[in-house]
C-alpha cells in the first residue's frame, strides 16, 4: 500500500515540476540590430543591469532597459543572469540609491516596449521572452563565464 502512495506522490511531484517549468520564461538578451556588440559574458550583462558597468567591453555606452517588477520575464532574467531574487534585487538598488552611486535601469511595461526602445538606440541592451524575438532586435549570444 505504501508503494502505491509513494508512486502517486512521485507522479504528482513530476506533474507539478513540469507545470512550473512551463511557466518559466525562456529569456534572451537583446541589442539593436545595428549594435557593434556581438557577444557578452553573463557577468558582463549582470554588471550592466546591476549598475556596476556603464560601458560595453568595446568602450561604447551601455544603456540597460529593464522590465517592470511584475514581469515574470524580469524575475527569470535576474535569477538566471545575476542569481538575485526580486527581494535581493530590491535591496541592491535601495543601497545603491541611498549611497548616491546610481539609479536602476529604466523599466518598461513589456517585451514589445523593450524592443521598441532598443530599435531606437544602438547603445541599449535589454531582455525579452524568446517567443517575442523578431527582426527588430538581435539576440545576443552569452559566453560562458
Amino acid at each position: 500500500m505504501w508503494v502505491v502512495r509513494f508512486i502517486g506522490f512521485a507522479v504528482a511531484g513530476l506533474a507539478l515540476g513540469a507545470a512550473s517549468a512551463a511557466v518559466k520564461a525562456d529569456v534572451v538578451v537583446v541589442v539593436a540590430t545595428s549594435s557593434p556588440v556581438k557577444t557578452l559574458a553573463r557577468n558582463q550583462v549582470a554588471d550592466i543591469f546591476l549598475g556596476k558597468a556603464s560601458r560595453f567591453p568595446g568602450g561604447g555606452q551601455a544603456i540597460p532597459i529593464d522590465q517592470t517588477e511584475d514581469s515574470p520575464t524580469r524575475d527569470e532574467f535576474y535569477t538566471t543572469i545575476t542569481s538575485k531574487s526580486a527581494a535581493q534585487l530590491k535591496a541592491h538598488w535601495s543601497k545603491i540609491i541611498f549611497t548616491g552611486r546610481g539609479q536602476p535601469p529604466l523599466a518598461v511595461s513589456s517585451g514589445t516596449e523593450v524592443k521598441k526602445r532598443i530599435a531606437e538606440n544602438p547603445d541599449t541592451i535589454g531582455y525579452i521572452d524568446a517567443r517575442e524575438l523578431d527582426d527588430s532586435v538581435r539576440a545576443l549570444p552569452l559566453e560562458p563565464q
